[in-house]
């Protein structure tokens, strides 16, 4: 019997305590007294109970059984304040308050008769539906051996545990541990069944085929509340090295499946009533229009984040979408009191940083933010490198990154970052942004044609990034077409009449002299004025 509850899978056969697929850290005695708590949740377990359970009944103190029963709760991530799981009862003793889901056994889980053809159940032996969490949920099923070799088996199981612990790296996402995703094994299931049992809205599921040196992986997305087919792709390489094709088949299916979660809850968000809207619903519908990028669009994704932020005062995502709001409307020209939009910018972005220390999102948007607005060009580059390490496979860190090293001069760098966040996100509705930088960063290498195809990729998603089109201007003009120049700074001067030379560092912060003066050399040949 497998215990569940929250994010948390107890075995008693494995003895581990499993937290989305990874292992907690639980001592050997700490573990038995969690595992009594909730093997008895029906009744309050007294001390003397506990002695006798996991200490077999030897005398030892007080304040030893409260060490293991903090340790429990820590390990639950549960305090003696809150005892949301773990509760004290005043001189009765403990019980575990906590919702349980039980998975029986193998062997027992199927009655006699009850199944399909092959005398199997798609059933886990779960009592009833699960509730939706109140964000993103997902499992993935184990992935079926197509190579007709059982050997290949754990081949096919390492890629689906590779790709659940990518998954779960994701913050905003509730991802099924391991061991529950795979009591499914081997079975045919209906996407809906597994859906309401493990209580998630989305199921990934796939096949392993193997032929020679070759290995085909094909995945594909569904959600689990209607069955619809939402994404489905295929994998191939070559089989020399496993476990890096392993990473790289995890990397590619988190990196592709993640922006089709998100695209598919802000459709749910913006399906529902706006009067039923929650913290998480106002957060989705910014980030639709802050990736819409427009100067409406972004006055409209500002108000929605604070709404966000409103219902929930540590929403770190929130404020870092409504920094990054502010940035955009900086780096466009569109700001209409910069030295007091500058300030709130800065000021929802510390609160990103500040709440979301382990949020990957907020320290993406909440970093490039402050770096932009605040000049900090190094401890920007370092929240987003903690966000990467978080969350490996989250492309827009690597495209912010890597726009800031451009800034501090590290054009290689910033191409090798740019390149690696269109790998994980080839259909990334930012695109637009990553072309915008890889322009930039083509611009500061000197590269003026590679820059130019660059600038107008992005300007072909929006005409009017203004970024893009001053890097059209300055490309023209040094590499000697002073005519297509003057025409693109026509365009510049109408879409932010008050850029000049002398404002052009506390418009970008271009840290290494020869680069700003590279950038004003071909603005000023344009005919951007002093």
């Amino acid at each position: 019997m497998r215990f569940m509850f929250g994010d948390y899978v107890l075995d008693p056969e494995r003895r581990e305590l499993m937290l989305r697929g990874e292992a907690v850290a639980l001592g050997p005695q700490a573990f038995d007294l969690l595992l009594h708590l909730v093997t008895h949740r029906d009744r309050v377990i007294s001390k003397d109970d506990l002695l006798e359970a996991v200490w077999g009944g030897r005398i030892v103190s007080e304040s030893t059984i409260t060490s293991h029963i903090n340790a429990v709760r820590k390990a639950i991530g549960d305090s003696g304040e809150e005892q949301r799981l773990v509760r004290t009862l005043a001189r009765k003793g403990f019980r575990f308050v906590g919702d349980i889901t039980s998975s029986e056994a193998e062997e027992g889980r199927h009655p006699e008769g009850a199944g399909d053809k092959d005398g199997f159940s798609a059933t886990v032996g779960v009592s009833s539906p699960l509730p939706l969490p109140d964000k993103p949920s997902i499992t993935v099923l184990p992935f079926q051996n197509l190579s007709g070799d059982p050997e290949q088996q754990y081949f096919t199981d390492g890629v689906v545990e590779d790709i659940i612990t990518a998954l779960s790296r994701v913050r905003w996402l509730f991802v099924i541990a391991r061991n529950s995703s795979f009591t499914y094994k081997d079975r045919i299931v209906d996407v809906k069944d597994v859906g309401r049992e493990l209580g998630v809205r989305y199921v990934l599921e796939g096949s392993v085929r193997k032929s020679a040196n070759r290995v085909r992986i094909t995945g594909q997305l569904l959600d689990a509340t209607t069955g619809a087919h939402l994404w489905a792709e295929r994998f191939e390489g070559a089989f020399d090295d496993i476990f890096d094709l392993q990473d790289r088949v995890a990397q590619s299916v988190v990196g592709a499946i993640a922006p089709q979660l998100e695209r598919a809850e802000i459709e749910r968000a913006k399906r529902k009533p706006t009067e039923s809207l929650d913290a998480y619903d106002y957060y989705l519908r910014g980030v639709a229009s802050l990736h819409i990028g427009t100067r409406t669009a972004i006055d409209t994704a500002l108000p929605l984040f604070s709404r966000a932020t409103e219902r929930d005062p540590e929403f770190a995502s929130a404020y870092g979408g409504a920094a990054w709001c502010y940035f955009w409307r900086k780096l466009n020209g569109w700001m209409a009191d910069p030295a007091k939009e500058v300030a709130e910018g800065i000021r929802l972005a510390r609160l990103a940083v500040e709440f979301g220390r382990n949020d990957a999102v907020a320290l993406t948007r909440g970093g490039h933010a402050l770096a932009h607005l605040t000049g900090d060009l190094d401890g920007g580059i370092a929240l987003i490198d903690r966000a990467r390490l978080l969350n490996p496979n989250f492309a827009t860190a690597w495209f912010l990154g890597g726009v800031l090293r451009i800034f501090r001069g590290e054009t290689d760098s910033a191409v090798e970052n740019l390149t690696h966040a269109v790998r994980l996100s080839p259909l990334d509705p930012e695109m637009f942004r990553i072309q915008a930088g890889m322009a930039l960063a083509h611009f500061s290498a000197g590269r003026y044609d590679s820059a130019l195809a660059s600038a107008e990729d992005a300007l072909g998603n929006l005409p009017s990034l203004l970024v893009t089109v001053a890097i059209v201007a300055a490309s023209h003009a040094l590499a000697g077409r002073l005519g297509d120049a003057q025409k693109a700074m026509e365009r510049l001067q109408t879409l932010d009449p008050s850029l000049n030379l002398a404002n052009l560092k506390d418009w970008l912060p271009i840290r290494r002299p020869e680069d700003l003066a590279r950038f004003s050399e071909g603005l000023r040949l344009a005919g951007l004025p002093e």
